[in-house]
């Protein structure tokens, strides 16, 4: 290639190049996106949503240590959440209780566990 058609081909490449980065920060500020690492309770803006009942985002089991991330407070087993005492933990939930009253939180409650057994024998 000689001189001039390299220039033509560099200018012609670089101005929509150009103008997509100038103008790609003026349509970002018109998308209301949810940021996936956030805690449920907080919205895009920044503002607080107020929650009625405890939100379980986290379990963490180890061997010296067990424990619940719930509404974005971390929560030991044994522990206390406000008023409430965190009873049991396995991998999909935390048993939170309060005087006699127990409550269940599901780290996916919305999904439900079948066993789907095979009717197929060998």
């Amino acid at each position: 290639m000689d001189g001039a058609v390299k220039n033509f081909v560099g200018v012609g490449l670089s101005l929509p190049i150009m103008w997509f980065c100038m103008l790609s920060p003026a349509f970002a500020q018109f998308q209301d996106l949810r940021d996936p690492t956030r805690p449920p309770h907080l919205v895009a803006n920044g503002a607080v949503e107020v929650i009625d009942q405890p939100v379980l985002q986290s379990i963490l089991i180890g061997p010296d240590r067990k424990f619940a991330i719930i509404n974005g407070k971390t929560v030991k087993l044994n522990g206390k959440y406000g008023d409430q005492l965190l009873v049991k933990l396995t991998e999909s939930e935390a048993v939170l209780k309060r005087g006699k009253e127990l409550q269940t939180l599901k780290l996916f409650p919305n999904i439900d566990k079948k066993i789907v057994r095979s009717n197929q024998t060998k």
